[in-house]
């Protein structure tokens, strides 16, 4: 996965799942919660924008355990 990640490259990730999966946001190994990510997407400076909406609880120990952050 590029550091810079595009639309093209999540897209690319996203075009095979089941589309009414739900989305989290997995934020920092330190502190390992998931996250509701808002639904408006805002472009602005050449980038696009997707708000945190607020926190779920925390990740599930598969999750960690796959993004090493275990």
């Amino acid at each position: 996965m590029p550091q810079h990640l595009t639309v093209g490259h999540l897209l690319c990730q996203l075009q095979n799942l089941d589309p009414d999966l739900p989305i989290r946001l997995a934020v920092n190994p330190d502190w390992p919660f998931a996250h509701y990510l808002g639904i408006d997407v805002v472009v602005g400076d050449d980038m696009a924008f997707i708000a945190e909406d607020g926190q779920e609880g925390y990740l599930p120990a598969s999750v960690r355990n796959a993004l090493a952050w275990a």
